[in-house]
C-alpha cells in the first residue's frame, strides 16, 4: 500500500446549525486541501462518502464539493456509499486511484446531515442497512438489530451487561477530551449501569448509554502518493494495510455472536502490514453500540470467543491500558454521522500519530489500527497506519 494522509479537517459532530450535506462539506473541503499545504488544481480525484437513504432530498453529493471548492469544478468527482463503512469505502475508491496512477492527490469527504430527520424516521432510514426481507421489521431500529446481538451473546456466554456499561464509560471519558465530539461529557460507570429516567432501556438489554448519537457532521483527508508525499507533504500518514472483507448480510446465514468478517480483516491487514496487535499503539474502533465494541475485542484477537468483557474489565483498552480503544471517544461519544465515520476515525488516528490530537493525545504513539464497519459486520475495513513524517 503506497499511499499516505497529508492533510486533513473535520467539523464538530452533533447537532449542527449547517443547513444540510452540502454546508457540512464546506466545512471541511477546502481547509482539508490547505492542511495539507495543496491548491484546489493539485486535486486530481474527488471522492464523497455519504449514506442519505432519505436523510435528505438533495443526493449526487459528489457533485457538491464544487460549489464549496469552485477551482473543482471540472475535477472527477464521485460519491460512494457502503452503509456505516461509507467514510473507509470512500477511502479506498481513492487508495484505489492513487494505485492506478490516475490521481497523485485525492480529496475524500465524508458527510451526513442526519438530526433535522424526525428520531422515528432515522430508524428506518438505517435499516436500510440490514437484510429488509428478513429484519425490516426488528423493533427498535438498527438498536433492535443489535439488541438482539447482545441478547444471543449473554444467552451463550451470560450477562455483560456490566462490561458493556464499562465501555460506554471509557468512552464519554475519552470524548470528554474531543473538541470535535457530539458528547463532550463524561459519564461513570454508575450511571451507564443503572437503568434510569436519563438512561432508560432503548431496546433490552441495550440502555441509551450503550448506544453511539444521531449526529451531524463531515471529515475530509486528503490523500497522496507515498513517494510524492516524502518528497513535498509537511506531514504524512502512511497505509500499513488498507483490507475490506465482507459477510452475508442476513444474520439468519451466520452466527450473531461472530464477527468472522472483521476478524478476517483484522487478520489480512496485519499479515499485510506485518505486525501483530502487540506492535499497536491505539485502536480507533467502530462502538456503534458498546455489544460491538465487545465483540470487536474478539475479532480483533484480543480475547477469545464469549471473553471479550475481561478486555474492558481488566483495563486493557482504556487509555491507559496495554492497547487505547476510542482515544477520541469512539461513535458513542464523539458521535456517528453515517457517512462521515470512517473518513473521522482515520482523521483521528492520524492526529495523534502526528501529536496534533491535543487533550486526546497519547503517548508517542506509532501504529495505529482503524476498524470501521457497514451494517452488522457485514462490510469490515481495517487500516493501520504509521508516520512516515
Amino acid at each position: 500500500m503506497s499511499a499516505c494522509i497529508t492533510g486533513w479537517a473535520h467539523s464538530r459532530f452533533g447537532k449542527s446549525e449547517a443547513v444540510d450535506a452540502e454546508a457540512l462539506i464546506a466545512e471541511v473541503a477546502g481547509p482539508a486541501i490547505a492542511d495539507a499545504g495543496l491548491e484546489p488544481a493539485d486535486i486530481d480525484t474527488v471522492i464523497v462518502g455519504a449514506f442519505n437513504n432519505g436523510f435528505g432530498r438533495q443526493d449526487f453529493l459528489g457533485a457538491l464539493v464544487a460549489l464549496a471548492v469552485p477551482e473543482l469544478r471540472h475535477v472527477p468527482a464521485v460519491r460512494v456509499e457502503n452503509a456505516c463503512a461509507t467514510g473507509s469505502a470512500a477511502i479506498h475508491a481513492g487508495l484505489r486511484a492513487l494505485e492506478s496512477g490516475t490521481a497523485r492527490h485525492v480529496l475524500v469527504v465524508g458527510v451526513e446531515k442526519m438530526t433535522a430527520t424526525p428520531t422515528s424516521e432515522v430508524g428506518e432510514i438505517l435499516l436500510g442497512a440490514s437484510y429488509h426481507k428478513q429484519e425490516a421489521d426488528v423493533q427498535g431500529g438498527f438498536a433492535g438489530v443489535f439488541a438482539g446481538i447482545a441478547r444471543a451473546y449473554f444467552q451463550k456466554y451470560g450477562d455483560k451487561s456490566d462490561s458493556l456499561a464499562r465501555i460506554a464509560a471509557k468512552n464519554h471519558q475519552n470524548g470528554a477530551k474531543n473538541p470535535c465530539a457530539h458528547m463532550r461529557k463524561a459519564l461513570d460507570y454508575e450511571f451507564c449501569r443503572q437503568v434510569s429516567d436519563k438512561n432508560p432501556l432503548v431496546a433490552d438489554p441495550l440502555r441509551r448509554s450503550d448506544c453511539s448519537l444521531i449526529s451531524d457532521g463531515a471529515a475530509a483527508l486528503v490523500m497522496t502518493g507515498t513517494e510524492t508525499a516524502l518528497r513535498t507533504a509537511n506531514k504524512a500518514v502512511h497505509f500499513r494495510a488498507a483490507e475490506q472483507v465482507n459477510d452475508y448480510l442476513p444474520l439468519s446465514l451466520r452466527s450473531a455472536t461472530v464477527f468472522e468478517g472483521a476478524a478476517r480483516a483484522w487478520s489480512a491487514a496485519r499479515t499485510a502490514a506485518g505486525v501483530t496487535n502487540e506492535d499497536l499503539s491505539f485502536v480507533e474502533t467502530h462502538d456503534c453500540f458498546t455489544i460491538a465494541e465487545l465483540i470487536e475485542y474478539e475479532a480483533m484477537g484480543l480475547a477469545e470467543p464469549g471473553e471479550g468483557a475481561r478486555v474492558i474489565d481488566e483495563g486493557i483498552s482504556a487509555r491507559d491500558g496495554r492497547l487505547p480503544v476510542n482515544p477520541s471517544g469512539g461513535l458513542k461519544s464523539k458521535g456517528h454521522p453515517i457517512g462521515a465515520t470512517g473518513v473521522s476515525q482515520h482523521v483521528m488516528a492520524a492526529m495523534q500519530l502526528c501529536g496534533d490530537a491535543g487533550e486526546m493525545q497519547l503517548d508517542a504513539p506509532q501504529l495505529a489500527g482503524v476498524f470501521n464497519m457497514g451494517g452488522a459486520a457485514v462490510a469490515n475495513y481495517v487500516s493501520i497506519l504509521e508516520r512516515l513524517r
